[in-house]
């Protein structure tokens, strides 16, 4: 019999006397190391793929319209209330927190091609294909007691209308379709016109910032800007292909984005208008929709491609894409005027609200959770020291260390 016994020179981990030095055993293999920094960066790495894999973007769906929703706006002073208009020429106005329908209109004869709803948010304004425009009473509309209310005004239009916007701050408001009108909303002719020799526009959008601004595009594949206190046309820049809308930067006046049919968007400066100055890539149909986050530093687009895509600002990549089996081509898309939310319309009927931010935990906080919190609140240096310790024995370089930072 074979006995195999450990043994240990006492020289090795005694000091023979007190002023002699501990001897300290390190294995250097990276695995076992605690605070090796490739570790801990596949660390952070495992955890945002298993945050993407596990995150639930999609919230709820609103049900209710018989034809493909074609347009959505948002009111400017309340969360709650959403307006859509389909393309049989209904409009639904919907309580977001309930997720139901408060009030269906009959509005037009054919596609509502635009709404949207004045400074205040006592008013909307819808077109349509019937030539027709007409404003109603938001109080009225939302009172579900009362009876189905009339239009307050209704102005008959000598061409087809196909994009309508609302000034941020004053009553007027603007349409496209043969030509650019500048409307006021207690007159029932146009207060100014403006053309470039054009088919057709499709678009028009007031700039949030420097409101007597205006940029619309043109079936003949340009941008055009506009200022309200001039007589023609400021400037015009033709692209390879159609762009179908624009939106505007909401922090920053000259800039805007455009979605355009080749699949991509074109962000510009007005100031130096001859070139964009970022493109953003990844879709792979043509761009039907495109709105910018309260905040400017998002945009979330929709597509011919039936998904949708939100991109930072300067990022010429999407963070985030959306889809669901069953959506079909999205025509509108919106950010909630908090940036929580994101809302979008397709052509199978239903309005669908995601969140902006795939992973974000909503609605009811645990209790766990809240101690966690209530610790972190008490002692608000605990946090910050944790990560000035990994920062200075491992030397993560940044993007690694928000692995720590998402349990603040």
């Amino acid at each position: 019999m074979k006995v195999k016994v450990l043994s240990r020179n006492p020289a090795d981990y005694i000091r023979e006397n007190k002023s002699d030095i501990h001897k300290l055993h390190r294995n250097l293999d990276p695995s076992l190391h605690p605070f090796e920094g490739p570790r801990e960066y596949t660390r952070a790495l495992n955890a945002v793929k298993l945050e993407r894999v596990f995150a639930k973007p999609f919230v709820s769906s609103l049900d209710g319209h018989t034809d493909g929703v074609n347009c959505i706006a948002r009111h400017p002073r309340s969360l709650s209330v959403l307006l859509s208009g389909s393309c049989d020429g209904e409009i639904r106005l919907w309580s977001l927190p309930r997720r139901e329908c408060l009030r269906t209109l009959t509005a037009h004869s054919g596609f509502v091609r635009g709404l949207c709803v004045n400074s205040l948010g006592d008013t909307f304004i819808s077109i349509g294909d019937d030539k027709v425009i007409k404003q109603w009473s938001m109080e009225q509309s939302l009172n579900a007691s009362a009876s189905s209310p009339d239009p307050v005004n209704t102005i008959i239009g000598k061409n087809l209308y196909h994009g309508i916007d609302h000034h941020w701050k004053s009553a007027v408001f603007a349409t496209c379709g043969e030509q650019v009108d500048i409307w006021d909303e207690h007159r029932a002719e146009p207060v100014r016109s403006f053309t470039w020799g054009v088919d057709t526009i499709h678009s028009v959008k007031f700039n949030p910032i420097e409101t007597h601004l205006l940029a619309s595009t043109a079936s003949d594949r340009s941008i055009i800007l506009y200022d309200m206190r001039g007589s023609t046309p400021l400037r015009k820049v033709v692209m390879e292909m159609r762009s179908n809308t624009v939106a505007w930067n909401p922090l920053e006046s000259f800039i805007f984005t455009a979605a355009s049919e080749d699949s991509n968007l074109y962000t510009f400066d007005i100031r130096r208008f001859n070139q964009p100055i970022n493109v953003h890539m990844d879709h792979v149909s043509a761009v039907l929709d495109v709105d910018y986050s309260p905040t400017g530093q998002e945009f979330v687009t929709g597509s011919f491609d039936k998904t949708i895509r939100i991109y930072g600002r300067d990022s010429g990549r999407s963070r985030e894409v959306y889809h669901t089996r069953r959506m079909q081509r999205v025509f509108c898309v919106r950010f909630s005027a908090d940036s929580t939310y994101v809302l979008s319309g397709s052509d199978e009927t239903n309005i669908r609200i995601w969140k902006a931010n795939a992973s974000q935990k909503l609605g009811a906080v645990s209790s766990s959770v809240q101690r966690a919190k209530k610790v972190v609140s008490d002692s608000p240096g605990l946090v910050d020291f944790a990560i000035g310790l990994v920062n200075s024995v491992v030397n993560l370089p940044n993007r690694q260390v928000r692995f720590f930072e998402q349990f603040e």
